[in-house]
């Protein structure tokens, strides 16, 4: 992924690939020693159901792993945010 400095993300709109809004970046979750991004702090779209994602107050966090674009939007894969693995479609 190209770099993006953290002021282009502030206050981005959060989207899953099937097109559900998520909700607004509120802030990031980093690791100090190697500067890795670890989570997403989303303030939830109130018609978002919750429940399935990792809750912190009134906050949902988002592994940056789920991350699959930032252009407009920031773009994440809802099964691994949600904490799923990817299901492999087998022939």
């Amino acid at each position: 992924m190209a770099n993006v400095f953290a002021k282009n993300l502030s206050s981005k709109q959060v989207m899953a690939t099937d097109g559900t809004e998520i909700g607004i970046l509120f802030n990031i979750v980093m690791d100090i020693r190697t500067g890795d991004i670890i989570d997403l702090i989303v303030k939830p779209d109130m018609s978002l159901d919750t429940s399935r994602y990792k809750v912190d107050e009134q906050y949902i966090l988002l592994p940056f792993e789920s991350v699959r674009a930032i252009k407009d939007y920031i773009v994440v894969d809802k099964n691994i945010a949600r904490g799923l693995k990817s299901e492999s479609i087998s022939m």
